[in-house]
């Protein structure tokens, strides 16, 4: 089945053009399914090409999604124009009585500050807050992750001494782990950032498990309320240039920058990067949507704050 997003939505040609399967509202409304209604609050800078990722991940699967973008009212994108915020995205407010299967909430390049000191941050604690009321399951990515498990669980992030980039190996830890379900034993992932969490916090807190985890990169991926909330602080979403227009914007900034690690074919990059992660990206986002948010969600979403 498709994701079903408006046409007029930059990623509906893309998808298409790469055989994604994306439906149009028109054509979903007539068929006689209740689609998995899944709201992605997007922090990143690059809105468009982070909603293209997103959906490209949410449309690799059997299920028919429907998709709601969101956006806080408290911070105005500098990079994305107000038409398109305007057309495709709603705030908390306009969204607050309705129920979700699912909610993605994405990174945000905001590392270097306190949560304290994010400019949204009051309302982010908001959205967390409502989506243990109104969102069956909750896919925290990144800097997400971190303020999530920041939120809920009073698990700080902590300054790496320099940033991890690149491409990681990483395993799981948990036998028949439902969201690494039919991952190969060592499988990749991106990681872009220059804090992390401490594993011996998160073991102390006995809500959380740890499911996947990196001898480079750290813990991975964590699972709390029965899978409720999830926690991944790489990006598997990203596409196969989203680390080289990093790598590149800081090196021709003459700013410190390394090659992403395993990225680039004998770190020459001038060559095209090793696309290492896609089969672990799109399984990891399959296995969310099914074995936590499908399998487990109510039919009638009005139950999902009784749960």
């Amino acid at each position: 089945m498709p994701i079903k997003i408006s046409r007029d939505l930059p990623a509906f040609e893309t998808l298409t053009n790469e055989n994604i399967f994306v439906m149009d509202l028109n054509r979903a409304t007539t068929q006689r399914v209740r689609p998995l209604k899944i709201a992605i609050l997007n922090l990143m800078p690059t809105k468009v090409e982070t909603e293209t990722q997103l959906l490209r991940m949410l449309g690799n699967s059997p299920l028919q999604v429907e998709v709601e973008f969101v956006q806080t009212a408290t911070h105005i994108s500098k990079n994305t124009s107000a038409a398109h915020m305007s057309a495709f995205y709603k705030t908390i407010d306009e969204i607050r009585d309705q129920n979700f299967d699912g909610m993605v909430i994405t990174g945000a390049p905001v590392e270097h500050l306190r949560f304290e000191e994010v400019e949204y941050w009051n309302e982010l604690c908001d959205i967390m807050e409502w989506t243990k009321t109104h969102v069956f399951s909750t896919f925290h990515i990144c800097w997400g992750a971190q303020a999530a498990l920041y939120y809920h669980y009073g698990i700080g992030k902590h300054p790496l001494p320099e940033k991890l980039f690149g491409v990681f190996p990483h395993h799981s830890e948990v036998r028949n782990s439902k969201l690494f379900r039919g991952m190969d034993d060592v499988f990749m992932a991106p990681h872009s950032r220059h804090t992390t969490v401490l594993r011996e916090e998160i073991e102390s807190c006995p809500e959380l498990t740890i499911e996947a985890s990196s001898p480079q990169a750290g813990v991975y991926a964590v699972t709390a309320m029965e899978g409720r909330q999830i926690f991944v602080f790489g990006h598997s979403e990203y596409d196969r240039g989203t680390l080289e227009k990093e790598y590149l914007r800081d090196k021709n900034a003459g700013l410190p920058i390394r090659p992403p690690v395993n990225y680039y074919p004998d770190d020459d990059d001038t060559r095209v990067p090793n696309m290492t992660w896609r089969s672990h990206a799109s399984l990891i986002y399959a296995n969310w949507l099914n074995y936590y948010v499908y399998q487990e969600t109510p039919y009638d979403l009005s139950n999902v704050k009784n749960m």
